[in-house]
C-alpha cells in the first residue's frame, strides 16, 4: 500500500528581519494557522505582531472567502448569446446604412475627358 507523500510545507513563518515585509504567502500561512484553531495570543508572541493585526488578516480572509462563495458562476451560454445579439444589432445597422446610401446615390454621371 503506497501512502501519499506529506504535503509540502508552506513558507517558514516566524518573526521578520528588520526592514522585511510580510508577503502574501506568509500572511496566508498565519491566517490558516489561526483558522485551524491556534491561539492568536501565542501566534502574536511567536511572530512579534500585535494581536489586532492578526485579527485584521483573519477578518479580511474570511470576508474574501465569503465574497468568493457568494459570486454566481458565469453563465457562458447567456454571455455568448448577449455578445451574439449585440453583433447582430451592429450588422443590421450597417446593412440599413448601406441600403440608405445606395438609395440616395445618383447613377454614375458621365464625365468629360479633359
Amino acid at each position: 500500500m503506497a501512502t501519499s507523500p506529506p504535503a509540502a510545507p508552506g513558507p517558514k513563518v516566524g518573526p521578520l528581519a528588520p526592514g522585511q515585509r510580510w508577503s502574501v504567502a506568509r500572511k496566508r500561512e498565519v491566517v490558516l494557522r489561526l483558522l485551524r484553531g491556534e491561539s492568536a495570543e501565542l501566534l502574536s508572541r511567536e511572530l512579534g505582531l500585535p494581536m489586532f493585526k492578526l485579527e485584521q488578516w483573519r477578518q479580511k480572509a474570511e470576508a474574501a472567502v465569503d465574497g468568493a462563495l457568494k459570486e454566481r458562476e458565469a453563465d457562458t451560454a447567456a454571455t455568448e448569446l448577449a455578445a451574439t445579439m449585440q453583433r447582430i444589432g451592429e450588422l443590421s445597422m450597417e446593412v440599413e446604412l448601406l441600403r440608405a446610401k445606395m438609395e440616395c446615390s445618383t447613377p454614375l454621371a458621365r464625365r468629360r475627358s479633359r
